[in-house]
């Protein structure tokens, strides 16, 4: 018996038993999902989360303040704008308040991955987010549903840092990039059905209502979260002590969290290549984020769009869900290979951004909306391919952390800024064709940047990490999912 080896598993929990088939007969039968029904269940609670994002936007909820005439006739703001007299650039910070907290949440939710089960977290965040939209519906001042907003990113956070690892180590090995394009399809497609949904509950309801809805649409979800048996993630390997595993929150020594986590992070920040994807996408980024929650208000003075919310809503969701998933499937008839993926990146996005800045040039409704149609069609095409860069070069331990990262980065240099600035810009300009134009252009340096990665050195990292690298835990866990 190799009494010091166990010695040593025991004082070092990082340190796992190779090339045995102990692990596999000791923990828990797999849950009833398969791969097909985790992928559906992840891809239901996006759509949820980005409706949310599309709702807060949309005319019917977000509203307008009220305006006066020369005459002296004046009339009465509505929805949240016009409800606590928001200025513009008050407004646009509300769109990006519920990023704080997504912020601070994402990497702690990461690090807490390697102590806890990772599917226990996602369950936890979800009702934090329950409870905040909740809440958001019965805010009386601008604070108060700015600090609801902030609850909102805690509770998303756990979710967009573990489902794309989750979804990434369940496809099937020749349709990644797709299973990942699937799963990103629902952000243009939440946010598409959150302007129709908005619009259609602010001519029937108050614009309260919207929130009370989203939040009864995910408790069933954020119930799913600890009623399942949870699940095993790669890199994240379940103890093999022989003892009788109890539940789910156990956690490793305080002494690895911390230094392991500052460590970790010095090695994303050394990266070449995750670093050069995620400034391509921040810039990225910077651009979609104002583009969802000005768009409606935009092309309505723009074009007098009449039903801006219903038309902004149908040509994004219907853009969004052929180009997100055509850039999934094109990466993966191209050969799925980090390479492949920044030609991808910086092709479709610079001949998107072409015509994007093209269509906000023409005064005719039509021409804009055939062009911006082609120009978001190709914008969309990103969203598998950037994410599988950030999932692939690094080893698997480290996506949890990475995924954090790429989130935190996007949203702190990118669509946090993004919507109060092109706020103060339209302040300032009164012109919203100048400021769209304005905007735009930022998608030309993100297309150079995913054009520099071309040239880096990358590496595959997926299969990187052995048995002996895995951080465990004691946990009742189930095995990757075998398909039913």
């Amino acid at each position: 018996m190799d009494v010091d080896g166990e010695a040593d598993r025991r004082r070092n929990p990082q340190i796992m038993e190779t090339g045995s088939d102990s692990i596999k007969d000791k923990i828990a039968e797999p849950s009833w999902f398969s791969p097909k029904k985790l992928l559906f269940v992840f891809c239901v609670v996006n759509l949820i989360n980005y409706i949310d994002r599309g709702a807060i936007a949309s005319n019917g909820i977000n509203g307008s303040l009220g305006t006066c005439t020369s005459g002296g006739t004046c009339s009465a703001g509505s929805g949240i704008q016009g409800d606590f007299n928001l200025s513009n650039f008050e407004d646009g910070c509300l769109s990006s308040a519920f990023m704080v907290g997504l912020l601070v949440a994402s990497p702690i939710f990461a690090s807490l991955a390697k102590s806890v089960n990772p599917f226990r977290l996602i369950g936890v965040g979800l009702s934090v987010w329950t409870l905040a939209v909740m809440g958001c519906g019965f805010s009386f001042d601008f604070w108060s549903i700015t600090i609801c907003r902030m609850f909102v990113g805690v509770g998303e956070a756990s979710f967009v840092s573990l489902a794309a690892p989750f979804i990434d180590d369940n496809a099937p090995r020749d349709q990644k990039s797709a299973w990942l394009a699937m799963f990103y399809m629902c952000i243009p497609t939440g946010y598409a059905l959150g302007y129709v949904y908005g619009g259609l509950v602010g001519i029937v309801l108050p614009w309260r209502a919207a929130f009370w809805g989203e939040a009864i649409l995910m408790l069933p979800f954020a119930v799913l979260g600890f009623v399942i048996k949870p699940l095993h993630l790669k890199g994240f390997a379940p103890d093999d002590t022989g003892k009788n595993r109890t539940d789910t929150l156990n956690v490793l020594p305080t002494s690895y969290g911390f230094s392991a986590v500052m460590k970790d992070l010095k090695i994303l920040l050394v990266d070449k290549v995750y670093v050069t994807n995620i400034l391509g996408y921040i810039a990225y980024n910077f651009v979609l984020g104002a583009y969802s929650y000005w768009g409606p208000k935009a092309g309505y003075n723009i074009y007098k769009m009449e039903n801006a919310d219903l038309i902004f809503g149908g040509v994004t969701v219907i853009c969004g869900i052929v180009g997100t998933l055509s850039g999934g499937v094109v990466l993966d008839f191209m050969d799925a290979t980090i390479s492949n993926a920044f030609k991808l990146l910086s092709v479709s996005t610079f001949i998107g951004a072409i015509f994007c800045f093209a269509a906000f040039c023409f005064k005719s409704m039509y021409a804009f909306l055939a062009l911006f149609a082609v120009g978001e069609l190709l914008i969309f095409a990103t969203q598998g391919p950037v994410n599988f860069i950030v999932l692939h070069c690094v080893k698997p331990s480290l996506r949890p952390l990475a995924m954090a990262m790429s989130t935190v980065s996007i949203h702190i240099f990118g669509d946090v800024p993004s919507s109060p600035l092109v706020g103060v810009l339209q302040d300032h300009v009164h012109n919203w064709r100048v400021t769209s134009l304005v905007l735009t252009f930022v998608l030309f340096p993100a297309a150079a940047i995913w054009f520099i990665g071309i040239f880096l050195n990358s590496v595959d990292r997926y299969n990187e990490d052995s048995e002996a690298d895995s951080v465990t835990r004691d946990s009742t866990v189930a095995p990757l999912l075998e398909e039913a």
